[in-house]
């Protein structure tokens, strides 16, 4: 007899809560506020509505389905299983931060606060998860392929990410390295930078945009199922030993992206979640490009 699905249901701790943690408790988180001239009211009325978002969700799942909870700085230590549905609650960057840790589990985005995330990949609302989680498993079931960004390293270290790669020193500072097209040694330039960006047509309304903006709006960015990626360079430094010549480009299915190392150390994360880095040292090489891994997003 078959396992039944299992709903896995992630979350992250709220503002409200990261306060109580730091000040104690609700009276001295208000007084501390309020020296600021803020009231802690309003991050209080945000985690209620994040509370009953998720009671909501957890009482919407299919009766006789397994069910768990993972909070955002666990994930690197969950294990996600073939047979999940992963239903996300939150904002559209926790989707992001989930996205990493899949291998093609059909993802459901719930925006616990309407009107304030942008919803793009927080599409739905509690009410509707129980629709949506029997039809993420339903044959034909209606998904949107997002592609995602790979860097495999040459010790087989591994990293995946739904918006951008981050390539570089710890702290954003300059790193050294030499960067060029995947497969042409002799193509390589290198550089001094404050690090490398490499990102999807999902990314490409954050972090990526503001350097595409500097950039004059070349390359044209990706929409998010094209399976091509767009890189910039950040702040390359110009000098006798390192050069500009390669500052931003993009990348088909087919292409690849190779760092290799000219620094003591650099770090290689994904959508913001620093905590959870690759460690390069020098001399070592990484490859940037298309994954085959795609997340699902349940329409």
């Amino acid at each position: 007899m078959s396992l039944a699905p299992r709903a896995v249901l992630v979350h992250r701790t709220t503002e409200y809560e990261e306060l109580l943690a730091r000040h104690g408790t609700h009276g001295q988180a208000a007084f501390v506020l309020a020296g600021r001239g803020r009231s802690v009211e309003e991050v209080a009325e945000r985690h209620r509505r994040t509370e009953r978002a998720l009671t909501d969700v957890a009482a919407a799942l299919p009766l006789r389905w397994r069910r768990t909870r993972v909070e955002r700085s666990d994930l690197d230590r969950f294990l996600f299983g073939p047979e999940d549905v992963v239903v996300v609650v939150g904002q559209d960057g926790l989707v992001a931060n989930a996205a990493k840790y899949l291998s093609g589990q059909p993802v459901v985005g719930i925006d616990t606060d309407p009107g304030r995330n942008p919803g793009v990949l927080v599409r739905h609302r509690p009410r509707d998860t129980e629709a949506l989680c029997r039809a993420a498993l339903t044959p034909g079931a209606q998904v949107d392929a997002l592609t995602m960004t790979e860097a495999v390293a040459d010790d087989t270290q591994r990293l995946l990410a739904l918006n951008e790669i981050y390539l570089g020193s710890p702290g954003h500072q300059t790193a050294r390295y030499r960067i060029g097209p995947d497969g042409s040694p002799s193509a390589a330039e290198a550089q001094a930078s404050s690090g490398v960006l490499v990102g999807t047509g999902t990314g490409s309304t954050g972090w990526l945009r503001s350097l595409w903006i500097e950039r004059g709006g070349a390359p044209r960015l990706p929409a998010p199922s094209d399976p091509r990626l767009v890189w910039f360079v950040r702040e390359a430094w110009p000098s006798p030993a390192t050069g500009t010549s390669l500052v931003a480009g993009e990348l088909a299915r087919q292409d690849g992206l190779r760092l290799t190392v000219e620094t003591d150390r650099m770090v290689v994360f994904g959508d913001g979640m620093e905590s959870d880095a690759l460690e390069l040292t020098w001399g070592q090489s990484i490859r940037v490009g298309v994954s085959d891994t795609t997340l699902n997003l349940v329409h």
